[in-house]
């Protein structure tokens, strides 16, 4: 039979799942490479040192927070009810006997020592704004009143004269915080018992009473309040929601009891460590009467002590702090202040072990999900920047991953993509993403977390965010950093794959980014991800419009940029800053030619690839500018890209049109002391030896001494492709006799021997090769010398059907073996016993 050369060797008939194993040894390969490195910030900052944002256009991550930070007045008690304007004018009552007067005269105390303050610890950060303030200062004009009256927050009218100036003065009653001289206003119709239960310290029941106010109560008018509701709960009315408001008498005994008495403790408490247990019983005492998030009479109260004590500097009083303020569920400035609080402490790595003792992820993550984005999007930032800086510490991670955080945060995406770009927000929503994207990273190093992003849609969210922010630097590179990393594992990269339009978002990127190392080398690494195991994404991605181009002229860019920095450290005598690791714009090309390897697997892109000149001739200036030395990886992808486009035969091939010129640069890779490199080498000979000239190459240069001496290796890779070359050599019967030197038969007969058995594939490739070299055989004994009876037990031996099988591998790898020795071996093998057996007597 005509002798068969290595570059048509034939695939086994029948396939099965386990043919993995030969992966590395087929004619065509995919490349695999290392994903690129992402520094760790050496600084918490909402963005980092690579960031294209500029200092004034971004919101900055240190600022000055303190209680003046909070909006006192916000924090008020809302009503449910928007009062009407007052028909009458109020007037100042002179005469206590009068029945119309609408507020009762104040009494002057029982006990004056007894309203004595009896300590001004921390009077600074519990100072009255105004001790001027007396009942008539509380009583309006009409004009004033009207305008109160129809103000957006409508107050409740028992709170239409109490002072806002002082949180503890209403309910404390007889102990003003600053001064004994306030007048104690109380209702005197309260029975003696109560007021003996006011002299002992314990706040009573007080009332300021209006004249006429159950006439006026009756022309009030019921609307219902419009609350903020994110989870879609039924509206309350406004009865409901003054229902709400005014508490029961249960309520006012709780706070009494459970909640005042701790609010003094923090006000004359100066030690920083009894106020963290303060806040602590605080917060079980409002988690206990169930407050939080619920409006009450007194929370203006409690927040504006809680707001006063932000002044003192220390991270685990302020983290207490931040917990229940956020519990409270206040809204606007105070919102803003209190995630720019818990942003301060995150900030700073060492509040980590604190923060996970507490439970503020929950408060954030909650935040995330009820908070109006819009209306809250500064707010909405730093609460995502503090949960970002959470992210960097392992416990808190898988925290978040078990709170489901990622639900959470591809909810919020999916609010950012439907915020059109000529929106107002648009531009303030991408402080936002990059906070949220950052975080997606973190996680994305996390199994779970990876199976959650799968299931809750993430890759078609992050695929709109790419293409609603393209001019966006920050948000692309860190999708793209969450791509990279999910694209190395198998079932995330098929469903990225499936997403069509993604092809052309990367392209989009790469073309308006194109000097962004960061961002195209990731982008780059995705389509090498995308293109190694799936035909069908090879095929569309070659199919989009200046897909080609795009990856010429990124290529075209880099080099240049790589020529530049070797030109720079030459005129500077200076060497490679790391040796061991490619430059930046090595690290480009090294992904940009695994694409291009990966893409000439699919028949027509492949074919259509080696016809492109551009591609072959950057391909060959790689190999004519680096030496496996400067950059193994960059070398070892450029020859195996090349080995993969030599495959193709077709018209105006350009790697046959620069053949010669390719097996030149071949050499300086079998010279090298990497053997990686020498079998790549070796794997582009095995394909370039089809042709006459570099057979011609091969023999002039002594190639194929280096080729027989690689049988020596006792490696079954380098065997295998040394092996391929001798058998494209022996195709020509004028160059068999080339066997005989340097004990080649022989040393073929060796590799049959040491992995027949294990590697059919070797062993069917040697059985070739042997077939070849004795076509003209007239004796076995002058063709194969002293190895001919080795030979011939050693077939005998390895066609044995029992033999055959190695019962101790898995059995679909078993089958396949099984198969390849059926359909592959056995043939050969057979024909060639037959030949020594039938030449054995002569």
């Amino acid at each position: 039979e005509k002798p068969e050369p290595f570059y048509r060797l034939s695939m086994p008939k029948q396939k099965t799942s386990s043919e993995i194993i030969n992966e590395a040894r087929n004619v065509l390969r995919t490349l695999r490479t290392q994903r690129p490195f992402t520094p760790t910030e050496d600084q918490r900052k909402l963005f980092g040192s690579g960031s294209s944002r500029t200092p004034e256009n971004r919101p900055p991550s240190v600022f000055s927070l303190h209680a003046s930070s909070f909006d006192l007045a916000e924090s008020r008690p809302v009503s449910g009810i928007r009062l009407s304007p007052l028909d009458h004018k109020p007037k100042l009552i002179t005469s206590a006997k009068d029945e119309d007067s609408s507020i009762s005269l104040p009494k002057p105390p029982v006990d004056p020592e007894e309203v004595r303050r009896v300590s001004n610890a921390r009077a600074d950060l519990f100072r009255r704004t105004s001790q001027e303030n007396s009942l008539l200062g509380k009583i309006f004009p009409s004009d004033q009143n009207e305008e109160k009256m129809n103000s957006e927050e409508p107050v409740m009218v028992n709170n239409l004269c109490r002072s806002n100036e002082n949180p503890l003065a209403e309910q404390r009653v007889h102990k003003p915080f600053n001064s004994g001289k306030s007048q104690l206003i109380y209702n005197e119709h309260i029975s003696k018992s109560k007021r003996e239960d006011i002299l002992k310290g314990t706040a009573g029941n007080f009332l300021f009473q209006l004249r006429g106010e159950s006439d006026q109560m009756k022309k009030l008018d019921m609307s219902s309040s419009h609350t903020r509701n994110m989870s879609g709960k039924r509206r309350l009315t406004g009865l409901e929601e003054e229902t709400r408001v005014n508490e029961s008498e249960e309520e006012e005994n709780f706070w009494q009891i459970k909640i005042l008495p701790i609010l003094r403790e923090m006000e004359n408490e100066e030690n920083i460590e009894n106020l963290c247990l303060a806040c602590t019983k605080l917060h079980q005492a409002l988690h206990e009467g169930n407050m939080f998030g619920k409006r009450f009479k007194r929370k203006s109260v409690l927040l504006k002590t809680l707001y006063k004590l932000v002044d003192i500097d220390s991270d685990p009083l302020c983290l207490k702090l931040a917990k229940i303020i956020l519990s409270m569920k206040v809204n606007g400035k105070n919102l803003l202040s209190v995630c720019k609080l818990a942003f301060k402490i995150c900030r700073n790595e060492k509040n980590d072990y604190i923060i996970q003792n507490d439970r503020l992820l929950d408060c954030l993550l909650e935040v995330l999900r009820t908070e109006d984005l819009q209306k809250n999007n500064e707010a909405l930032l730093y609460c995502m920047g503090a949960v970002k800086f959470m992210s960097g510490n392992a416990v808190l991670l898988n925290e978040m991953v078990n709170k489901q955080a990622v639900e959470t945060l591809l909810q919020l995406m999916k609010q950012i993509n439907n915020i059109k770009e000529n929106d107002t927000y648009f531009s303030n929503l991408g402080h936002l993403l990059v906070q949220m994207t950052a975080t997606l990273r973190n996680l994305a190093d996390l199994p779970e977390a990876r199976c959650q992003l799968v299931s809750n849609g993430a890759i078609p969210e992050l695929c709109v965010a790419l293409q609603q922010r393209v001019n966006d630097a920050d948000v692309c590179t860190y999708i793209a950093r969450i791509l990279s990393k999910l694209s190395s594992y198998d079932d995330f990269c098929a469903a990225l794959a499936d997403c069509s339009r993604c092809y052309v978002l990367f392209l989009a990127l790469l073309n308006k980014h194109h000097k962004k190392q960061d961002l195209v080398v990731r982008i780059v690494f995705i389509l090498g991800n995308l293109t190694a195991n799936n035909n069908q994404a090879r095929e569309q991605f070659f199919k989009e419009k200046g897909s080609v181009n795009t990856l010429i002229s990124l290529f075209q860019t880099y080099h240049q940029i790589d020529l530049n920095a070797e030109k720079r450290n030459c005129e500077k005598g200076e060497e490679k800053k790391n040796p061991k690791y490619p430059s930046e714009a090595e690290d480009v090309l090294m992904k940009l030619i695994r694409v291009l390897a990966n893409l000439s697997n699919h028949p027509s892109v492949g074919a259509a690839l080696a016809a492109a000149h551009p591609v072959a001739e950057l391909l060959i200036t790689v190999l004519e500018y680096k030496s496996i030395d400067d950059c193994e990886e960059l070398v070892i992808n450029a020859a195996a890209a090349i080995n993969n486009l030599s495959y193709y035969k077709v018209r105006s091939s350009a790697i046959e049109d620069k053949k010669l010129h390719i097996a030149e640069m071949l050499l300086k890779l079998l010279m090298s002391n990497s053997m990686d490199g020498v079998v790549e080498a070796v794997r582009v000979f095995g394909n370039l030896s089809q042709y006459h000239e570099i057979c011609d190459f091969i023999i002039q240069k002594k190639i194929y001494k280096f080729m027989i001496a690689l049988l020596d290796a006792k490696n079954q890779d380098v065997c295998y492709s040394a092996c391929g070359v001798l058998l494209n050599l022996t195709v020509d019967k004028n160059r068999r006799a080339l066997l005989k030197e340097e004990g080649g038969i022989g040393k073929l007969i060796d590799c049959l021997q040491d992995f027949g058995p294990a590697d059919w594939q070797l062993a069917c490739l040697i059985c070739k090769t042997l077939w070849n070299y004795s076509e003209n055989i007239t004796s076995t004994a002058s063709c194969f010398g002293e190895d001919a009876d080795t030979l011939l037990v050693l077939l005998t031996s390895l066609l044995d059907e029992e033999l055959s099988v190695d019962y101790s591998l898995d059995r679909d790898i078993r089958d396949y073996h099984k198969i390849y020795w059926e359909t592959e071996f056995k043939p050969v093998a057979e024909k060639l016993l037959d030949r020594i057996q039938s030449h054995c007597s002569s």
